[in-house]
C-alpha cells in the first residue's frame, strides 16, 4: 500500500468516525441515518447524470452491494436489541476485517505477505477488544453475539463487493455515485419505518446533523472504494476499520467518556497492526 493510498484509507477512518459521533451523539439514531441515506440518494441523483456509466460487469455487484448493505442495517439494528453499542459495534467493525482477510485470499485470489496478514489480524483483534473494556456483562445475551458477527459479515461481504464492483466498473468515482442511488434507499424506507409515528419530529430536530454525517459517510466511502481498486481489498478494510481508534478519541475528547487501561491496550494494538500495514512491502 503506497503512502498516498494509506493516508487517504486513514484520512477516511477519521471521517468515518466523525459521522459515527454525530449519530451517536442524537437520540433517534435512526432518523438521523434515514436522513443521512436519503441525502446521499440526493446527492448521487443530481451527479449520476455527469459522470460514467458502469460497466454491465459491474451492474451485479452494485444489486449486491444494495442487498448486503440492506442486510447489514437490519442486523445492526437487530443486534443492537440484545446489546450496548460499546459491546457490539467493536465486535462487528473488529470481525468484518478477518473476515474479508480470509476470503479475499481463499476466493477473491489477492496475495498478502505475512507481515500483511499478521497486521490485519492485529487491527481485527485490537478493534474487538474494544468490547471487551467494558466487562462481560454485555455478553450475557449470546443473541447481541450472534447478530455483531453476522454484522460484521456482512460488512465484509459488501467491502468485497464493492471493491471487486469499483475495480469492473474502470472508475471508483462512477461506482460510488451510482451505488449509493440505490443502496440508500431501503435502508432509509427501514429507519423510517421503524420509526413511523416519529418521524417528522425526529426530521425537524436531526436534519441538518444528518445531512451532515450524509456527506462526511458518502466522502469517506468513496476514498475507502477508490483505495481498493489502488491496494488489496483486505488492507484497505483493515485500515479504514481503526476508525474505531478515532471514534474512541472522539468519544474522551468531544463526548467525555472514559479511558482506561484497557482501552489503552486495544488502542495500542490496532495501531501496531496499522503500523505494519504501513511498512509492509
Amino acid at each position: 500500500m503506497t503512502t498516498v493510498v494509506f493516508a487517504m484509507v486513514l484520512g477516511a477512518a477519521v471521517l468515518h468516525a466523525a459521522w459515527n459521533a454525530l449519530v451517536k451523539a442524537n437520540a433517534d439514531r435512526l432518523v438521523v441515518i434515514a436522513i443521512m441515506m436519503l441525502s446521499q440518494v440526493a446527492v448521487a441523483s443530481a451527479v449520476v447524470p455527469f459522470v460514467a456509466f458502469p460497466t454491465p460487469e459491474s451492474w451485479p455487484f452494485i444489486w449486491a452491494s444494495t442487498a448486503l448493505n440492506t442486510a447489514y442495517c437490519i442486523f445492526l439494528i437487530s443486534a443492537y436489541r440484545y446489546g450496548d453499542l460499546s459491546h457490539v459495534y467493536p465486535i462487528s467493525r473488529g470481525s468484518a476485517p478477518l473476515i474479508i482477510v480470509v476470503v479475499s485470499i481463499a476466493i477473491v485470489g489477492e496475495t498478502l505477505t505475512r507481515q500483511e496478514g499478521l497486521s490485519v489480524v492485529l487491527i481485527g483483534l485490537g478493534i474487538m477488544s474494544l468490547a471487551l473494556t467494558r466487562g462481560a456483562a454485555g455478553f450475557k445475551e449470546p443473541k447481541a453475539i450472534l447478530y455483531a458477527l453476522g454484522t460484521g459479515a456482512f460488512i465484509a461481504g459488501y467491502t468485497i463487493v464493492d471493491g471487486l464492483g469499483a475495480r469492473l466498473a474502470e472508475s471508483a468515482t462512477s461506482y460510488t455515485f451510482w451505488v449509493h442511488l440505490f443502496n440508500g434507499i431501503p435502508i432509509a424506507l427501514l429507519a423510517m419505518y421503524l420509526r413511523r409515528g416519529q418521524v417528522i419530529v425526529s426530521f425537524k430536530k436531526a436534519w441538518k446533523v444528518g445531512v451532515l454525517g450524509g456527506m462526511i459517510s458518502f466522502l469517506a466511502y468513496w476514498i475507502v472504494i477508490w483505495a481498493m481498486t489502488q491496494a488489496p481489498i483486505a488492507l484497505v478494510s483493515a485500515v479504514r476499520e481503526t476508525s474505531m481508534v478515532f471514534a474512541v478519541i472522539i468519544g474522551v475528547f468531544v463526548l467525555r467518556e472514559r479511558l482506561d487501561l484497557a482501552r489503552l491496550l486495544s488502542i495500542f494494538t490496532t495501531l501496531i497492526g496499522t503500523v505494519m500495514v504501513k511498512m509492509s512491502r
